[in-house]
Order: structure tokens, then C-alpha cells, then sequence
């Protein structure tokens, strides 16, 4: 993976959400103190539990935020792309880290430490809301979980669970055309609540009737409008 160069990382910063209403100082500022910091798949970026005064950004890949219970059962609460930022609650309070983030892919984050972003939270009160925005957001999301688990059968999870990641990763299909999302049958499982054996089966029932194409790894939507239907 070739290293972004200065302007890729800046421009992924001004791109972003929390980021865009920075000036351009602010952005060189934050840059010149940052890390950039470079993980393999699969390798773990913090563990739940463990103590962080830093927030992420995502450079480049996917970063996987879950949650393990004791027994070894992962469930998957948000997986983060390019642009995308996470830790930012460990950067307001100084507390434990609230779940794993393990890279999916071949990852490059840039870390922004607390003593290096608290100063320009205290100076602009519409990043702060911006951050306020940002966790009621996840908040929701978090709850909405809850409550799928709760009331919606497997079927209908796996598919809101693939639109949320298509989504997410910013693909649309374009005249038709397929929709290829790299990820393992039980990672999707982990993500909509479901063990694998019943996993495979609802997606080998889709693959059969022609709604996506099953791979290594891999989950290509063949019919992105039938899948959004089963929600």
C-alpha cells in the first residue's frame, strides 16, 4: 500500500463531516500533529476496555467496530470507510475504550491525540455540535440494533444489514449493474445477529433465485431492489 501523500490526507480531512468547517490553518495544524499509523487485515487498532485519549480518521480500508462477549460471540456495531472517523468518545472523556476496532482490510489511519484536537473543539463550538451530531447518530443506530434483534426476523436484518453497508461504503448500482461488498459470510452474520449456518441459508436461498452471487469472502448484489424489498 503506497503511503497518502500530504494532500490526499488533507483532502480526506477537509472532505469530512467533522473536518470541513476547519480552515485550512486548523487543517495544516491538526496534520502536522497527527499520526499516521498502518495496519494489516485482521490486526487489531484498540481493544474494548483499553484506555485512549485519541480519535481515528480513516485513511484507507475498513476498520470493524464490535463487541465480544465472554463465550467468543462478536457482534459487528458499525464498520467504518475512508473518511469516516472513530474513538471519538475516549477523546471527550478520557474513558475506556467501548468496543474493538479490528482493520478489516489493509488499513492506514491517522490518529489525532487529545491534547492536540481539545484546543480547537474549545474554539469552535459548531465542531463541538458537530461531535454532539455525530454520537446521537450512533446512539440511534445502536438502538435501532437492539430492536431489529429484537423484532425482525433474520431474513429482513441480513438484508437491512447489506443495505447499510452498501451504504456506507458509498457504491450504488449503476444501470443494473452489480454491487460487490468484500466481506465473510460470518461477518455479515456478526453484523446482523445471526449464526452462520442460518446465515448461509438465507444467502444460498438468494443465490439460488438470482438476488446476489455468492464468493471467497466475498457478496456481489445482483438485485439491489429485491434486497431492499425483504426489508
Amino acid at each position: 500500500m503506497t503511503s497518502p501523500t500530504y494532500e490526499e490526507k488533507r483532502e480526506i480531512l477537509e472532505g469530512s463531516f467533522l473536518f470541513k468547517k476547519l480552515s485550512p490553518v486548523e487543517i495544516d495544524t491538526l496534520l502536522k500533529f497527527s499520526l499516521v499509523e498502518r495496519y494489516p487485515a485482521g490486526r487489531e487498532i484498540y481493544a474494548k476496555g483499553s484506555l485512549g485519549d485519541s480519535m481515528m480518521a480513516v485513511l484507507r480500508g475498513r476498520v470493524k467496530m464490535s463487541s465480544v462477549s465472554a463465550e467468543g460471540k462478536e457482534i459487528v456495531l458499525n464498520i467504518m470507510n475512508a473518511g469516516e472517523i472513530f474513538g471519538e468518545i475516549a477523546l471527550i472523556d478520557r474513558g475506556e475504550r467501548s468496543a474493538d476496532a479490528v482493520a478489516m482490510t489493509e488499513c492506514e489511519i491517522l490518529v489525532l491525540h487529545r491534547r492536540d484536537f481539545i484546543p480547537i473543539l474549545e474554539k469552535h463550538a459548531d465542531i463541538c455540535i458537530l461531535l454532539l451530531k455525530i454520537l446521537c447518530q450512533r446512539l440511534r443506530q445502536t438502538s435501532e440494533q437492539v430492536e431489529d434483534v429484537l423484532f425482525r426476523h433474520l431474513e429482513s436484518r441480513l438484508a437491512k444489514a447489506l443495505l447499510h453497508l452498501v451504504e456506507s461504503a458509498g457504491m450504488h448500482q449503476v444501470n443494473g449493474s452489480p454491487t460487490d461488498l468484500h466481506l465473510s459470510q460470518r461477518e455479515l452474520g456478526n453484523h446482523a445477529g445471526g449464526s452462520r449456518e442460518s446465515v448461509n441459508k438465507h444467502l444460498q436461498s438468494w443465490h439460488r433465485a438470482g438476488l446476489i452471487r455468492l464468493g471467497k469472502n466475498s457478496i456481489e448484489i445482483l438485485d439491489l431492489a429485491a434486497i431492499e424489498r425483504l426489508v
